[in-house]
């Protein structure tokens, strides 16, 4: 299995230049990865998405650019950049790139209350 290369630490970056946008495409960027959680980097293209899925943590979205359709539990999210939005645990969510956007997306592993 290969690595993940994460971010160098202690080095200053600006998010939304660290990953691109690509027509047609979701592209995705490792920052950090550990036992305690991992930090992820994503673009959207219009019109792309994930679909719907679950994560057995809780998992923050931080929208750095364009807006995007977060729906969870059946419910839709309109969000746009500088919003953020946390979705449950166990609860299925999916994500639509109404324009092109970017977006962090934290998970911390551990005990759910």
């Amino acid at each position: 299995m290969e690595k993940i290369k994460e971010k160098e630490k202690g080095i200053p970056f600006n998010l939304e230049n660290e990953v691109a946008y690509a027509d047609g495409s979701v592209v995705s960027k490792t920052l950090l990865n550990s036992l305690a959680g991992t930090v992820t980097l994503f673009s959207f293209d219009a019109g792309q998405g994930l679909s719907e899925h679950t994560a057995p943590f809780d998992a923050m979205v931080h929208l750095l650019d364009g807006e995007a359709k977060i729906t969870i539990g059946g419910n839709p999210n309109l969000v746009s950049k500088g919003d953020m939005l946390i979705m449950p645990a166990n609860v299925p969510h999916a994500l639509m790139a109404e324009k092109p956007f970017k977006m962090l997306l934290i998970m911390i592993r551990g005990k759910q209350e």
